[in-house]
């Protein structure tokens, strides 16, 4: 399999998270009390799935409590997962949106363009351009309230949505609900919105792991303007000298899914095969109960099999290493000739059972 290019050295510890777009932690401020709605918990779920298509900007708090094992690959996912980040976003639709991570030493943004993605480095003035697949590593537009709460309801019926109380969000008046996952294989044990009440785009979501009473992970609007954005906001940034460097993949499971050789199986713990699945990484299942595949040759598998190990908790055999933090749960497969990595939101005994499926059932094509 051909080595892809990165920006970053050894990208592929951050596959770990690759499901991490349903991470969760406390943080966020309420509000007083506001003037109940009518609109029942089905609709208000209409609301925010329908918003797909709605404009905003504003700035958002994340706040998390997963901490991922220690390596320096994880250290940008460690902000978003694992510490309070502050994002300002200005969002067109799907496919023109800008999300700026704001840090103590200056800004890393990215850049959806309509056809690509653009990764600016502000400090550095760098821009890396590539392709922007359905599969691929998390990143921070899937943490905004927004994009996480739609990911939440992919998959949930009516029966698993409860009406929560009204709060006021970002100076907004804010419709509250409860999902609880409708399969028993999750490790999550609900996520909370709160979506604005005129235009249905989320404002606040909350994810609770199974048995925690805090939430694992939170991310809320602290302003929300639900104007369009002008296309000054979302453009290129002009004016300077920017380096701009290209990568064919975007990241190492857009690489695995373009080279590995290599097929999943239909289905893993009852989960079928999702339509996103369209080479080597195998996406299974849906909103509160994903789990992703990814193969890893040895010299990526061997070093995160021993990050991996060290996390307390961790169920190690000869075959697997499976551990969990918080509703997350990771498994990686095999020896020093490489294994398969998998994360997902699903119990660590599901997980065990996910990883022996996997092992028995990928196929090996030969035609990369």
């Amino acid at each position: 399999m051909p080595e892809p290019r990165s920006t970053a050295p050894r990208r592929w510890a951050v596959v770990a998270v690759v499901a991490a777009l349903l991470v969760a932690g406390p943080l966020a401020w309420r509000a007083r009390p506001v003037a109940a709605d009518d609109a029942t918990a089905a609709v208000v779920a209409e609301r925010v799935r329908a918003s797909a298509d709605a404009s905003w900007s504003g700035l958002v708090e994340t706040s998390g409590a997963l901490q991922l094992p220690a390596a320096d690959e994880l250290s940008d996912l460690g902000r978003l997962l694992g510490e309070r980040t502050r994002l300002r976003a200005w969002w067109q639709d799907d496919r023109r949106w800008r999300v700026d991570e704001l840090l103590p030493a200056g800004e890393h943004g990215l850049r959806r363009d309509g056809v690509g993605l653009v990764s600016w480095d502000f400090e550095r003035d760098r821009a890396t351009v590539s392709r922007d697949p359905d599969v691929r590593l998390p990143r921070s537009s899937d943490v905004l309230p927004p994009a996480l709460a739609r990911r939440v309801l992919d998959g949930v019926g009516d029966d698993d949505l409860e009406r929560l109380s009204d709060e006021r969000v970002a100076g907004r008046t804010a419709l509250g609900l409860r999902v609880r996952p409708p399969s028993p294989l999750s490790s999550i044990d609900h996520v909370d919105l709160w979506a604005d009440r005129e235009t249905g785009v989320a404002l606040r979501v909350e994810v609770y792991a199974d048995g925690q009473a805090a939430p694992s992970f939170t991310t809320a609007f602290v302003e929300h303007d639900p104007g369009r954005p002008d296309d000054a906001e979302v453009g290129p940034v002009t004016g300077q000298r920017v380096d701009v460097e290209y990568d064919e993949a975007l990241d190492i499971a857009d690489a695995a899914n373009q080279y590995a050789p290599l097929r999943p199986p239909g289905s893993l713990v009852g989960l079928p095969q999702a339509e996103a699945t369209d080479g080597a990484v195998g996406v299974f299942g849906a909103g509160t109960t994903q789990l992703v595949t990814i193969p890893l040759r040895g010299r990526e598998a061997e070093p995160f099999r021993e990050q991996l190990q060290a996390v307390p908790g961790a169920a190690v055999t000869a075959e697997r290493t499976v551990a969990a933090v918080g509703p997350l749960t990771v498994a990686i497969t095999g020896s020093d000739d490489g294994g398969l990595l998998l994360a997902g939101w699903v119990t660590p005994e599901a997980m065990g059972r996910a990883a022996a499926e996997a092992v028995a059932g990928y196929e090996y094509t030969g035609d990369r």
